[in-house]
């Protein structure tokens, strides 16, 4: 009975694989919001795949690059120019803009020492923040989690904008909530199934005396919390115009959110098939576009409402590429890459640092100039206010982008 009782609970929808990602407590007492308007929020663009960094922010007066990109590399002049030294992607016209208004950062030369060039194991390294020898199961937002959200009346500070939950997002005691659409979000939560599935598990599991405390929790947690995304997600519509691409709809969940009531203060999604071992030039063109277009809808929407100064949005990827291209058109799996911080609310903008070095490669590959960890100790310090050597289990140091 208790088996084929959750085989259909597994049947009832997205929100059976979300309800398992919650934390481990019950709706407390109602309390006020713990996030009131105004305060901050970050939006991180996980790039999957491995984009190409050298043609992202393009070194056009290095003449290693066209030197070993022949076909690949980008000519200045149909680069975006930011200095005399380095161009944007030609894809990237919003984020020029961004760029020339102050409010985007580029930091290059971002990776970890003994870089890894799976995919798998490098994101799970970028997510979880270890070190490349160490395996941790839990992820440098879900930690964030435990630390700020102990006793927190609904568990919605952190939200995934996807049907399932990354490594990023999962801490020990609490847990983000993966959501991809809010209405289906709260339709599920009211399925008359699942309800009664509660009812019958619970029962169950009391009859063969086992614990019913864990699946009673996440799942009474998940109905509590999904009438309360889908009010704050329908209290506001966006005047802009977003892209119809997955990540357009995505970004505009993300700031229909943003302007509500909603205490969440991390907001995580994906993008992108960067993994261009092949025909690299259209590809990464077509998913840069898409990024841009995206970014630039979300930073209008974010301007029109006055809160742009406090919202940072950060990209980041598991690795850049090789510096040399392949036969294919391409590139394979490198090292180190860089980072995109955007925010009205910047206290350092533009170029961070030098240009990626192309003299001194390590069997081809890049080398890292900057611990990505930096990057998140900076942002859970001075931006969401957290221990971030307690969260990230070291201290490393902070930057001054915010």
């Amino acid at each position: 009975m208790l088996i084929l009782n959750r085989r259909r609970f597994l049947q009832v929808g997205s929100l059976a694989s979300a309800s398992l990602m919650m934390p481990k407590f019950l709706k407390a007492l109602e309390r006020d919001n713990l996030v009131p308007a105004g305060n901050k929020v970050l939006v991180v663009i996980q790039l999957s795949g491995g984009n190409d960094g050298l043609n992202t922010v393009i070194p056009y007066r290095n003449d290693i690059y066209y030197r070993m990109r022949p076909a690949l590399g980008i000519q200045r002049a149909n680069a975006l120019s930011l200095t005399d030294e380095m161009g944007l992607h030609p894809a990237l016209k919003g984020l020029k803009s961004l760029y020339d208004e102050g409010s985007l950062a580029i930091l290059n030369s971002v990776g970890y020492p003994n870089p890894d060039r799976s995919h798998f194991r490098s994101m799970d390294i970028w997510q979880s923040a270890s070190s490349s020898s160490e395996n941790w199961t839990d992820g440098w937002i879900g930690r964030f989690l435990d630390a700020q959200c102990k006793g927190c009346d609904k568990p919605v500070q952190a939200l995934e904008i996807d049907d399932t939950l990354s490594l990023a997002m999962k801490g020990d005691l609490q847990k983000g909530l993966a959501v991809k659409d809010p209405d289906k979000l709260q339709a599920a939560a009211n399925d008359r199934m699942f309800r009664e599935l509660l009812q019958q598990e619970t029962k169950t599991m009391e009859d063969d005396h086992q614990p019913v405390d864990y699946l009673y929790k996440t799942m009474s947690a998940t109905v509590s919390s999904a009438s309360y995304i889908k009010e704050q997600f329908k209290a506001y519509k966006t005047k802009e115009i977003f892209p119809s691409t997955e990540l357009g709809k995505n970004m505009q969940t993300i700031a229909r959110l943003i302007m509500s009531d909603i205490t969440t203060k991390v907001y995580y999604v994906s993008h992108g098939a960067f993994d261009t071992h092949v025909n690299q030039l259209a590809a990464q063109q077509t998913q840069l576009q898409r990024l841009d277009e995206a970014i630039t809808a979300l930073t209008k929407e974010l301007k029109n409402n006055n809160r742009y100064q406090d919202v940072v949005i950060v990209t980041f990827s598991e690795f850049g590429r090789r510096v040399e291209q392949n036969a294919g058109g391409g590139t394979d799996h490198g090292t180190a890459n860089n980072m995109f911080m955007i925010s009205g609310g910047l206290k350092q903008q533009g170029l961070l640092n030098e240009a990626p070095d192309l003299e001194q490669l390590n069997e081809g590959d890049l080398q890292h100039k900057v611990d990505f960890k930096s990057v998140y100790a900076t942002l859970l310090k001075k931006w969401l206010e957290a221990d971030d050597a307690a969260i990230l289990k070291k201290q490393y140091d902070h930057l001054s982008f915010v």
